[in-house]
């Protein structure tokens, strides 16, 4: 029996007794669907597992993205990304995570994300407390704080989301090695829209969906006002009401719901303190197959 211990943020909880090595029973996996709806962060600490037990209990909730920047895979495993710090003969082996700020992954894509998997097998640690936080804020909390005329305005309207705005943020991080996308990668991922307050597959509550990575643009107002009311919806979905920060023990498997929630990496470590960790990417088309 799963014994769930939820955090007292709001956000986020502790579901022990599931070995993820094993194959995931359709009973168990409802249950974490279900749990994933309700706490949006779920941490499963003490796993043991290989790259393959991780794409399997992955795919287990969606087909898994193959990054378009198609770098720092598994070996043989390209939907397992590394996400590390770490070199070998000076190249790094691993897609640096932290400083990227607040985003939610894939709303660059025509089909979203519904939730990441991360595997942390390395995490860095000083003066005894783990570095490399990694800190979520709930979007529905934020949507039902909206201002009523707010929500009225933004009702049935669309915000313009493109991978590129993300990536050439990253590019200007201090140390960054990271080249700009090539004409073939901006193609394969082209901006694209989705509507401003989706309502979640598995709650059917309403969340704000926009996030300071990739939202450029509400398609439907003059330029002026749109940037005005991002700046304001960045503002507001961040406040600390809203805030949830998952402290990383080795172990760790971290899943959480790209849907009501945006994240964030924290950027505390330096290259000298080693961070590896794994991670599969769902998307969520098994809650909008119409945009598969």
């Amino acid at each position: 029996m799963l014994n769930v211990t939820p955090s007292d943020q709001g956000l986020g909880a502790k579901v022990e007794n599931l070995d993820l090595s094993q194959p995931l029973t359709q009973e168990n996996y409802k249950k974490v669907e279900g749990l994933l709806g309700q706490y949006g962060v779920l941490c499963f600490p003490k796993q043991n597992l290989t790259a393959l037990q991780l794409r399997d209990f992955s795919s287990k909730f969606g087909t898994l993205e193959i990054n378009v920047a198609n770098v720092y895979q598994e070996p043989g495993l390209p939907d397992v990304m590394i996400l590390s710090n770490k070199r070998v003969d000076g190249k790094p082996i691993g897609l640096g995570d932290a400083g990227q700020d607040w985003h939610t992954d894939m709303s660059y894509s025509k089909m979203i994300a519904f939730t990441n998997v991360l595997y942390g097998i390395e995490i860095p640690h000083r003066n005894g407390q783990p570095l490399g936080n990694t800190e979520f804020s709930n979007m529905r909390a934020a949507y039902l704080a909206l201002p009523e005329e707010l929500k009225q305005k933004l009702e049935g309207k669309t915000i313009l989301h493109d991978f590129n705005k993300f990536w050439e943020n990253m590019r200007k991080q201090p140390g960054s090695t990271r080249a700009p996308l090539t004409e073939a990668q901006r193609k394969a991922k082209p901006p694209v829209s989705h509507p401003v307050f989706l309502t979640h597959p598995i709650t059917g509550e309403k969340v704000l969906y926009a996030n300071p990575g990739y939202s450029i643009q509400i398609n439907e107002l003059p330029k002026e006002d749109s940037d005005e009311i991002l700046n304001f919806l960045f503002e507001h979905q961040l406040q600390p009401q809203f805030r949830y920060s998952h402290r990383w023990t080795e172990g760790d498997v971290l899943m959480w719901d790209n849907i009501g929630t945006i994240h964030n990496a924290v950027a505390d470590y330096k290259p000298d303190e080693p961070r590896f960790i794994k991670r599969c990417q769902v998307m969520a088309d098994r809650y909008f197959p119409q945009a598969a």
